[in-house]
């Protein structure tokens, strides 16, 4: 098939190799605008445009897809269909029908389950056992469409935001191979999706990462994991912003306010929660790389009573 591809982050970039690997034309690739990034503020290329040109596939990078001119411009390129994998703009009907099979999209949960921008990690934060990729034919919706294939990934007991990440592009890259090829043999299938069991997996910001340690241990973890490895959870230890990045859930009693650092040892420490402790393995502290506890405890006093912050 000639295909147009729209995406913009690593997530969609598996998915774009899978189509060239499999012998599809891609003949233009959509993505957001260069951004500045780092100290530096240094022009950056998203992901899918480093990709797009290492294979010498043209690029359009539009403000705003909606405008005429946008739209116009993408009726240059005839193709047979349209695949969108996590793009980052919603996409007019003139652009949905401009294709003979409409756009394709490839969505990162098991639909209608977490329709919104961050369906990976809110998987994870409400301890989801299983997740998975589907693809569907896009609608004027937000993640509504007509649902065509799905794959089901278990989760790990560790999981993390960035490793569901990793194991959901490579899934969602292979089905979706798998619903062009049932396109082009006509033996594809549609369902109608029914309303979604789950609330709207809204975009990650920083400030959902402070941690409120009236809840439960088990509730922080996840939201350890789920932010792993971005925006990622913290605390406040001495004024300063405390992450992080590996905790384990421990019984105990409560005796002492949340927050409060209730036992030390060697290679951890563990915090009081409003049920349970949090026994911290991994973190980091301004100006230092990611570290063991065990390092951390070496070179740092923390002691029993010490409290961790919510906010500083």
């Amino acid at each position: 098939m000639k295909v147009i591809f729209m995406g913009t982050p690593d997530f969609s970039v598996g998915t774009l190799k899978a189509l060239v690997k499999a012998g599809h034309e891609v003949v233009l690739a959509v993505t957001q605008p260069d951004k500045p990034k780092g100290r530096g503020k240094e022009m950056q290329y998203p992901p899918v445009k480093e990709t797009a040109l290492s294979y010498g596939i043209p690029v359009y990078q539009p403000m705003k897809i909606r405008k005429a001119e946008c739209i116009e411009e993408l009726k240059k390129y005839p193709a047979d269909v349209m695949v969108v994998v996590a793009f980052g703009q919603i996409l007019p009907k003139e652009i949905l029908e401009m294709t003979k099979y409409g756009c394709i999209n490839v969505h990162a949960s098991l639909l209608p389950k977490y329709r919104g921008a961050a369906p990976i990690q809110w998987a994870v934060i409400n301890g989801e056992e299983t997740s998975g990729v589907t693809t569907m034919q896009m609608d004027e919706g937000l993640d509504t469409g007509d649902m065509m294939m799905k794959a089901e990934v278990k989760l790990d007991e560790k999981e993390t935001g960035e490793s569901l990440h990793d194991k959901l592009a490579a899934v969602g890259a292979d089905l979706c191979v798998e619903t062009l090829k049932a396109l082009e043999e006509g033996r594809a299938t549609w369902e109608k999706q029914g309303e979604s069991p789950t609330a709207y997996a809204k975009m990650l910001d920083k400030k959902m990462g402070n941690i409120d340690w009236s809840c439960s241990a088990v509730e922080i973890e996840r939201l350890v994991r789920g932010l792993n490895s971005w925006p990622s959870a913290y605390t406040y230890w001495n004024g300063k912003v405390m992450k992080i990045w590996d905790a384990d859930v421990v019984e105990g009693e409560k005796k002492d306010a949340c927050g409060t650092i209730v036992r030390v040892a060697k290679d951890s420490f563990d915090v009081q929660t409003g049920e349970g402790r949090l026994r911290v393995k991994s973190l980091q502290i301004p100006g230092k790389k990611k570290m063991q506890a065990d390092a951390f405890l070496r070179g740092y006093c923390i002691e029993e009573g010490n409290v961790l912050e919510s906010k500083q």
